[in-house]
C-alpha cells in the first residue's frame, strides 16, 4: 500500500479554511475491477468501514440517491450525506479504467436529523486501473466540509491521516470480497 495525499493550494470554498485533496496511491494485489466492485458495494461497506452508522440507496423520483451516517468521535456530532454517484468503466487509448463519480444533493424527501450534521458540500473523483501488475493506481480528488465548530485545521489533518487508512482497510476489503 502506498499514498501520496497533496492538498491543493486553492482553498474551497474560500472562507471555509478547508482543502480540497488529490490523492495517489496504490493497492498491492487488488485488481481495478475488484477494487470498483468493493467500492461500489455499499452493503460490504457496512461490513468493514467501522465508521459507518447507516448505508443506503433508496430512489427519489427516479433518481438513486445514497444516504450516508458516518460515526465522529464524542463529543462530536454524526455527520450524514445525501448524494448521488455514477461508475463507468471506460477504455482510454486500449487502457481499462473505472471512473466513479460523487456529489452531494439536495432532497427534500431526506430531511436532516436531530443531533446529526448534514454534509452540504461534498464531491469525489475516483479514477481506478491496473498498476501493470496485480494490483492498482488509485487517483481520487475529495472535497467536504464537515459543518459544525470544528477547527479547520483539525478537519484537515483528519482528511490527511484517514485517506490512508481508508486505503488500508479498502485494501483489506478487497481480499475478503467474495461477490
Amino acid at each position: 500500500l502506498s499514498c501520496v495525499i497533496f492538498p491543493l493550494p486553492i482553498l474551497f470554498p474560500q472562507p471555509s479554511g478547508l482543502y480540497e485533496y488529490k490523492i495517489f496511491g496504490g493497492l498491492a494485489d487488488c485488481p481495478p475491477k475488484l477494487c470498483a466492485d468493493v467500492y461500489m458495494d455499499l452493503d460490504f461497506r457496512k461490513q468493514w468501514d467501522q465508521y459507518v452508522e447507516a448505508l443506503y440507496e433508496k430512489s427519489y423520483d427516479g433518481e438513486k440517491v445514497i444516504y450516508w451516517e458516518v460515526k465522529y468521535p464524542f463529543p462530536l456530532s454524526n455527520r450524514d450525506y445525501v448524494y448521488i454517484r455514477e461508475c463507468r468503466e471506460m477504455d482510454v487509448d486500449g487502457r481499462k479504467i473505472w471512473v466513479v463519480l460523487a456529489q452531494s444533493v439536495s432532497v427534500p424527501q431526506c430531511p436532516e436529523k436531530p443531533g446529526i450534521i448534514r454534509v452540504k458540500s461534498y464531491k469525489q473523483s475516483l479514477a481506478i486501473e491496473s498498476d501493470g501488475k496485480t494490483g492498482s493506481k488509485v487517483y481520487m480528488y475529495y472535497f467536504d466540509n464537515p459543518g459544525g465548530k470544528i477547527p479547520s485545521r483539525l478537519v484537515n489533518w483528519a482528511a490527511k491521516s484517514g485517506v490512508p487508512t481508508f486505503l488500508k482497510d479498502m485494501q483489506i476489503a478487497c481480499r475478503n470480497y467474495s461477490k
